[in-house]
């Protein structure tokens, strides 16, 4: 009988694989190689566009507990942060203090599952990646703070320019198939990621 594990995949545009032509995203591409592997999953894409940590904050409990009941093995992979690091109005669309806060209540919360973070990757805009890259790094030390894995996306990415150029060529923000590849290899062959990546 094999075992019934389950993933949440819980964040954003970029869990939700937008831009993706294959509709696969990240989440989906760790899910088919979990498969493959022979680590039978089911997994749950709760990616939504525009959803910042503050939108994240208010729904992911409710949408894990319909998805995790307590005789699965549930998994929660949280990832987000490019949304708060928008600039609307002159000012962040979440503050960097208020974003650390969403997602330590999430982590917390969260530690009844097996919970990963993942970190937010870059886009095509300088200045804004430089709020990313900050924020990448405030999640870090606030998941180790918590004994989180954090498997961070930023600095791979933004040296690749591969993956540059398609997030510049497609809408700026999001990569299209061969970019959401890259990111499923970087987080598929880090060793917090549960299920071996071939």
């Amino acid at each position: 009988m094999n075992q019934d594990i389950r993933l949440c995949f819980i964040g954003d545009s970029f869990v939700n694989g937008t831009g993706d032509e294959t509709a696969l995203g990240w989440a989906g591409r760790l899910a088919v190689a979990a498969n493959a592997g022979g680590r039978q999953v089911t997994y749950y894409n709760l990616g939504i566009r525009r959803n910042t940590s503050s939108d994240i904050v208010q729904r992911w409990e409710g949408e894990c507990a319909l998805r995790l009941p307590a005789a699965c093995d549930g998994r929660v992979v949280l990832s987000c942060g490019v949304n708060d690091t928008v600039l609307e109005n002159g000012a962040l669309r979440v503050p960097v203090a208020q974003s650390c806060q969403n997602v330590q209540e999430i982590l917390r919360k969260a530690s009844n599952y097996q919970v990963i973070m993942v970190g937010p990757p870059p886009v095509d805009e300088e200045a804004q990646n430089l709020r990313i890259c900050a924020l990448s790094q405030a999640y870090a030390e606030l998941a180790q703070g918590l004994g989180v894995p954090f498997i961070e996306l930023y600095s791979q990415l933004v040296a690749d320019p591969l993956y540059r150029s398609e997030v510049a060529s497609n809408d700026g923000a999001h990569p299209r198939s061969s970019g959401y590849r890259a990111m499923a290899e970087i987080i598929g062959t880090s060793p917090h990621w549960w299920f071996p990546w071939s």
